[in-house]
Order: structure tokens, then sequence, then C-alpha cells
């Protein structure tokens, strides 16, 4: 299975790095793992909603040009749908299984997804009601993916 994790942002503290350095070395005994930074776009220091809104827009447009027409689209919304570590397990199982061997989970920078980006969602899904920084979503979501492998493969590891 191919997992590509696009997310706007760099990764500026090096206990993030690491955290996303040592996940994704225990996936790669599970899958082919590409993690694609997409430059922050700027915002005004006062930014009015139509600024904030032409951000959205660029930095989705920035990811889906890094979407493959055939890819299997995941983005991180909070308003999507919440799952349990074992339902996300059976999610990503059942993807496998549908020959969707080339997943895409998306990250949003700070002000979240533009429109068209969640329009182009296979699946979205929420880890909370809460909203939580970028760069931390990222060593969750990655921390996730292998929980979900592990659960998949009834290896320790999940409990």
């Amino acid at each position: 299975m191919n997992i590509t994790v696009i997310c706007i942002g760099k990764l500026k503290e090096s206990y993030w790095r690491d955290a996303v350095k040592e996940y994704s070395k225990r996936l790669g005994g599970y899958c082919s793992l590409d993690i694609v930074e997409l430059k922050e776009s700027r915002l005004a220091a006062n930014p009015s909603p139509a600024d904030e809104l032409a951000v959205k827009v660029k930095e989705g447009e920035e990811i889906l040009s890094h979407i493959r027409p055939s890819s299997w689209v995941v983005t991180l919304e909070i308003q999507g749908k919440k799952l349990s570590s074992e339902k996300l397990a059976e999610k990503i199982e059942d993807w496998s299984l549908e020959g969707r061997s080339d997943l895409v989970f998306v990250i949003g920078g700070s002000l979240g997804l533009s429109p068209d980006v969640s329009k182009r969602a296979d699946f979205k899904l929420s880890f909370s009601d809460m909203t939580f920084p970028h760069q931390m979503m990222r060593v969750i979501l990655l921390e996730q993916i292998y929980r979900s492998f592990k659960i998949i493969r009834h290896e320790p590891y999940h409990k």
C-alpha cells in the first residue's frame, strides 16, 4: 500500500521531526510512505475573511496539484467522521481490499482546508472536536496509521 501525507508547513521543532521520523521508520514495514510538505501561504497581520479564504484557496490549489485522479483521498477535518483506532484500521483494510492502494491523507494549514480540497475527499476524518496544531496532527496521524497496521495484522501494540 502507498500512503502519502500531504501537509501545509514544515516541522520547525526537532521533537516533531524526530517523532515523524520514528513513525515513518516504523511504517516502513507496512507500507510505502511519502510525506509532502507544502509551503504555508503568507497571511496579512490583520486578515479579512477574504484574505483568509484567498490563502485557503491558494494552499488548496497546491494540495490538489499533488493528488492523482486515482488516489483515495482522506482529509482531516473537524466536521469529518470520528472513528476509534479499531474502526480506522477496518477502513484502511477495507480500502486496501477494494483495491485502493494509493491513500492520500491531507492535513490543512492553520486556517483549514479549502472548499475544493474538502470536495475532493473520498472520506473526511476527524480526530476530535478540538483543534490541534497541524504539526502535532501529523504525528498523531502517523501514529494512528501505524497502530492501524498493527491492528490489521493482529500484532501487539494497540492496547
